[in-house]
């Protein structure tokens, strides 16, 4: 790690968080994660920070029954492809919902949980996740 480097994990403490992504504000496209350099527009693009409503939509999901070891205390659990109101898609956990009740199209809003822990004496992780409305 060079000098004065951050770690990855605490740059990317906004996204995870508090949804921060970028927009382009030459030609409005919002992007998260976060990009330094508009794909539309190249150079001439002028992006800059964004915070998301944390409001959005199911477009897609699953229901997870056989989970990751870390997970297996949480299954069975919806995993989704959530699209924010203002455009860009993420995937998410969708939690505080039976999963037999969430549909493609049901309004969702972040919320902020535990993500996982490394080990029964580690770090816990947070971060975002979705809740119905």
């Amino acid at each position: 790690m060079a000098e004065g480097s951050v770690p990855a994990v605490w740059r990317r403490y906004p996204q995870r968080y508090r949804l921060v992504g970028s927009k382009c504000e030459t030609c409005g496209e919002f992007f998260f994660p976060p990009r330094i350099i508009c794909p539309n527009c190249r150079r001439k693009g002028k992006v800059v920070e964004y915070q998301f409503s944390g409001r959005g939509v199911v477009e897609s999901y699953t229901v997870v029954h056989t989970p990751p070891a870390d997970m297996e205390d949480q299954a069975p659990y919806v995993l989704a492809i959530v699209r924010l109101e203002e455009g860009p898609m993420l995937t998410a956990q969708i939690v505080d919902v039976d999963p037999r009740e969430v549909k493609i199209g049901m309004p969702v809003r972040m919320v902020f949980r535990r993500i996982s822990e490394d080990g029964e004496d580690g770090l816990i992780n947070y971060g975002y996740k979705f809740a119905p409305l």
